[in-house]
């Protein structure tokens, strides 16, 4: 196996992606598209999740961000675009949306900024986007989080991809050093090559400076995974449970009462159906080696901004 040509998402035939971030927000939204509808499923793990398809939506700005799904939604009925109902066309936009809004940033909006954001992440979207500081604002235990994306060519034309915007209570690095605990699924030197970890995961982990670490809500990685294969609904879900392992390699400790961890799975249906069920064990674990990969890539490609309240890996 080996990565697409972009090593990101939008190697999966189909699907596009756009970013839209407001600096002074600190916060923003990521819409995945595609060039037709796709089918979509979708699967949460962890304790506080908050929640024929036309576009995904990750977003931050909490509760807040739920109105980036109406932008998007907003821009494509206005293109044509949703399911038909007699006259009228419902662009169908699930939302996912994580906890920035401790972050730092101008959060004293007068008319909840989330809506536009949608509308512009969607107009932005295309084959090739920015990772680490864009779209939501995100953060981990102890450095700045981000938006990441990996992709596989698996082989039999079937290409898997993942889209995350990571924002665990957890840490992505070993406490202390600058090494990711997804480093064993690198591939090349797509995380710095920092090497692999040094020591097991401590058991009484610490959460070192993440503000509202423990708050209930305050946490989350919302992601993507995506395949040409052709999927039903119910291979789509498979697909999402088996990429969630990507997140429990990738973060320390993951899954937590405090996180809402949640996975949609996106089939673009432009290949083939998976042989069987070894096709499909073939799909959901290369999904899950993508979000790891993912993971870490959006972390490794965070940059420092004024007012950040955590430092990048980047420039530690």
């Amino acid at each position: 196996m080996k990565p697409g040509p972009r090593n990101l998402i939008t190697d999966v035939e189909g699907f596009l992606v756009g970013n839209t971030a407001d600096p002074a927000l600190k916060s923003g939204t990521t819409v995945l598209t595609a060039e037709e509808p796709f089918t979509a499923a979708v699967h949460v793990m962890g304790g506080a999740p908050g929640t024929r398809v036309d576009a995904l939506v990750l977003s931050g700005g909490s509760a807040f961000g739920l109105d980036a799904g109406s932008g998007a939604a907003d821009t494509l009925a206005a293109a044509g675009c949703g399911f038909e109902v007699g006259a009228v066309r419902v662009p169908i936009v699930p939302a996912a949306i994580l906890f920035d809004l401790l972050n730092g940033g101008d959060k004293e909006w007068d008319e909840n900024p989330y809506r536009a954001l949608g509308r512009r992440a969607l107009g932005n979207a295309w084959r090739d986007f920015a990772l680490g500081t864009a779209g939501a604002g995100a953060t981990t235990a102890n450095i700045k989080g981000g938006l990441g994306s990996a992709s596989l060519e698996i082989g039999n034309g079937v290409t898997v991809g993942a889209l995350v915007a990571a924002n665990p209570v957890g840490s992505v690095t070993v406490p202390g050093s600058r090494k990711f605990w997804a480093a064993p699924f690198e591939i090349g030197d797509e995380l710095g090559g920092a090497g692999l970890p040094d020591r097991a995961p401590a058991v009484g982990a610490t959460f070192l400076g993440k503000p509202g670490a423990l708050a209930h809500g305050a946490n989350t990685t919302i992601a993507i995974v995506a395949t040409n294969a052709s999927l039903t609904k119910s291979e789509a879900q498979r697909m999402a449970i088996a990429a969630h392992d990507g997140i429990a390699r990738a973060v320390v400790p993951a899954h937590t009462p405090f996180d809402g961890d949640l996975v949609f799975a996106a089939s673009s249906g432009t290949g083939a159906p998976p042989s069987g069920d070894a096709g499909l064990l073939a799909i959901g674990h290369a999904a899950s080696l993508c979000l790891a990969r993912a993971i870490a890539r959006g972390v490794r490609h965070a940059t420092p901004e004024p007012g950040d309240l955590l430092p990048c890996w980047s420039a530690p």
